[in-house]
Parts: structure tokens; sequence; C-alpha cells
């Protein structure tokens, strides 16, 4: 994860902090979080759109409880799984038509990739909301526990057990994959 995909670490927390300087300074962490957290290709811009919405309807409502950072992966964690619970309640046939763009990696290197990625999101699909969400928060985007509880308004402990029952689920997952070979 480099430095272009993070958002600002240090934004002035103080009554200058617009919603553009926030989007600015989100909209490549957002969308990452929506993917990660199970929002489906095609609904990730509208996913995307609804956070930002929020963040502007509670921006004045901010209180510097937690840091802004964790402030917005709860919101991010909250309008994914309304958009996770949406999906199972509409019926919309949707298309992934759209261009690829050019990738300067050779097809083997992104076939692994992929196959990685499809398997770390097939992993993350089999657990509940909860789990997922403290690890995808805790271990890819690399919050302190910490800044997990504040996001999703759980008390440190509940969160270290979630995050320690999902290291579990995903570990026995990896290990079913690695020994037949594709995961299950």
């Amino acid at each position: 994860m480099g430095a272009v995909d993070e958002p600002a670490a240090l934004l002035p927390l103080n009554d200058t902090l617009d919603l553009a300087t926030l989007f600015r300074e989100y909209r490549t962490f957002v969308y990452r979080i929506m993917r990660r957290l199970g929002v489906r290709p095609p609904d990730v811009d509208d996913a995307c759109q609804e956070v930002f919405v929020v963040i502007h309807q509670k921006l004045d409502q901010f209180e510097h409880r937690s840091s802004l950072r964790a402030w917005v992966y709860g919101i991010c964690v909250r309008v994914a799984a309304r958009q996770r619970r949406r999906r199972h309640v509409t019926h919309e046939i949707v298309s992934d038509d759209a261009p690829e763009p050019v990738d300067p990696t050779t097809p083997a290197e992104k076939f692994s990739v992929m196959e990685a990625c499809e398997m770390l999101e097939s992993i993350l699909s089999t657990l509940d909301d909860e789990k997922r969400a403290v690890f995808v928060l805790y271990e890819l985007e690399e919050l302190t526990v910490q800044e997990v509880a504040q996001a999703l308004d759980c008390p440190l402990q509940t969160a270290y057990s979630r995050l320690r029952a999902a290291r579990e689920l995903v570990e026995a997952a990896v290990r079913r994959h690695l020994q037949k070979g594709r995961f299950q």
C-alpha cells in the first residue's frame, strides 16, 4: 500500500476541514474499503457517493473523540453493510462491461494476483459482518485495534475478540486452500 493510496494522516482537525478536502484525501481510500468490505464492483461508486453524503451530513457533528480516519472507516463499514443488505433485496441485472485499463504486469503475474484477490474476497465473504469489518480494518488497512473499536463503536475487548475469531477462520480457510490446491 503506497503513500498515494493513503489519506493524509495529519489533516487538520479544525473548522477549516471541508468536504472537498476530505473527498480529495479520502476518495481512493473509501473506494478501496468499499471493495474490501464486500460491496460488488458495480455498486462501489454508489457506495462511495453514499459515504461522502453521510460525511457531508455529519461533518459538523464530528467530536474528535477518535481520529478522523477511524470516523471515516466507521461510516464506510455501515454503508458497506447497507449495500450488502440491499443486494439481497434488489433484482436489477448489472453488467461489468467496462473496458479494462492497461496493466504493465505480465499475464502470469496478473493471474496470480487475481487468484490471490479472489481467494481473499471469497474467504472474507464467509465471515460475518462484524468479524469481516474488524479483520479488514486491522489486517488490511492497518488501523490500531483501538481505532477499529472506535470506528465500529464497540468495546475494545470486543474488537480484540472479533479479530482473534476472524484470524482463526481466515487461517483455517487458507490452510484448506493450500491443502486442496484451491479454495473450497
